[in-house]
């Protein structure tokens, strides 16, 4: 899976896609999926085949650090 890179088919990554709790029934939410080396994939869940995002692990830490702090609050 040393392949996996931005752009990816969300669908041809061998991971098991999570998605938040609070996610509502319409199923218009954001997944998430580990990947080896800490890396993580992102997709669209009304698009499951569509595109994925991977991230390090360093930038989604990043990203999560900052979204408990309240710095993504006035978007």
């Amino acid at each position: 899976m040393d392949d996996c890179r931005n752009g990816v088919p969300a669908s041809s990554l061998a991971a098991d896609w999570v998605k938040s709790e609070r996610s509502t029934a319409n199923g218009q939410c954001v997944e998430l999926a580990s990947l080896p080396g800490g890396r993580v994939a992102m997709r669209n869940s009304t698009d499951p085949d569509g595109p994925a995002l991977v991230f390090e692990a360093f930038e989604m830490a990043a990203f999560l650090d900052g979204a408990r702090k309240g710095e993504f609050d006035v978007l």
